[in-house]
């Protein structure tokens, strides 16, 4: 197969940056290593013909599979288990004081890949309001990747995958199957609502935040489509929500909107 060439890997990185906020100016060699067999497999003879159907629009098919292999959707239960601790005792009892008329709590998974942050959140969120009534703790999560968001709605997990998790909270929320991996209980899955959305899309969802989380997910960008979107994060945050961020990942406090509270924790102030 012909070569990546020099004038393709722009044409391919312009387009994916322009379109999906991913910077790949210094990946030419990565995309070739991991794009040349797949798009080889797909009948291509050369990476013209790829890249001119990709930033043609004719084969959209091809978007989410580059994607995949371009990134990491890496996760786990309790990753980064600082901001699992912040939510408990700061978050959510600020919350429940804020909503104790409403009752209903606000909070989005961004780049929620195949669904373990959502779930660990909403683990936190139903734990903690089981015993004060009724109250809507639903979370929103939204990925790019239908594919991610597939695995993420029908998930399957082995003992190891679990380890991470209170043995409490493993017996309450999953249930083992006789092929010995568990699955998510109903109360669980229905407490997340899974969507497509591309973060460099306008936010106009029904409700603003009380909390976002988007962990992990910005080390792709560069540094103006990262303070883009942290901006546009900012809009759709309530006065006194958070945002939280990788801990690998850092906002420019000068032209961050949000009053940095420790590292990776944000509010923007009432």
């Amino acid at each position: 197969m012909t070569p990546l060439t020099n004038e393709d890997f722009f044409l391919l990185h312009t387009y994916v940056r322009q379109h999906y906020g991913i910077d790949l100016h210094k990946k030419k060699l990565l995309i070739s290593s991991r794009l040349s067999a797949p798009v080889a497999q797909l009948g291509y003879t050369s990476f013209h013909e790829y890249v001119q159907d990709i930033i043609s629009g004719r084969r959209p098919d091809l978007i989410n599979p580059m994607l995949a292999r371009l990134t990491t959707n890496y996760t786990y239960f309790m990753r980064e288990e600082v901001h699992f601790r912040f939510l408990q005792q700061t978050v959510l009892p600020m919350l429940e004081q804020k909503h104790k008329t409403d009752r209903c709590i606000s909070i989005w998974s961004a780049g929620c890949s195949s669904g373990e942050e959502p779930y660990t959140l909403s683990m936190y969120l139903l734990d903690y309001f089981r015993d004060k009534g009724s109250w809507d703790t639903r979370i929103l999560a939204t990925d790019l990747s239908n594919d991610m968001l597939f695995r993420a709605s029908q998930p399957v997990y082995n003992e190891e995958n679990l380890s991470s998790l209170p043995p409490v909270w493993k017996k309450r929320y999953f249930v083992k199957g006789s092929d010995g991996l568990y699955r998510i209980t109903s109360e669980l899955r229905s407490n997340v609502l899974f969507r497509e959305f591309n973060l460099m899309d306008p936010i106009h969802f029904r409700k603003k935040f009380d909390l976002i989380c988007c962990r992990n997910v910005m080390i792709y960008f560069d540094q103006q489509v990262k303070e883009d979107l942290v901006r546009r994060f900012y809009q759709a945050t309530v006065p006194g929500g958070y945002l939280f961020i990788g801990h690998s990942e850092g906002l420019n406090r000068n032209s961050c909107p949000y009053e940095y509270i420790q590292p990776a924790i944000y509010q923007k102030k009432e």
